[in-house]
């Protein structure tokens, strides 16, 4: 891993799973517009498939939580 430093507080590896964290919370949100937009047209199975999707990335957020916790516990 690399360390932080004076003019870098963040280590490149925490920077990149607090994007990754970041992404998927963003994509979270996201979902709720999809799911949304596929209720209104009908789209049951693609409603069903969002709503799939959307729980699998909350079990991956709250993975991924624990585990830039567990990097910042180290650090």
């Amino acid at each position: 891993m690399t360390t932080a430093t004076h003019a870098n507080p963040i280590p490149n590896l925490m920077y990149d799973w607090l994007q990754v964290l970041t992404s998927k919370a963003e994509g979270l949100n996201a979902y709720d517009q999809y799911i949304q937009d596929a209720e209104r047209e009908g789209a049951t199975k693609c409603t069903e498939m969002l709503r799939k999707l959307q729980e699998q990335d909350a079990r991956q957020v709250e993975e991924i939580k624990e585990h830039v916790k567990m990097m910042f516990d180290k650090s």
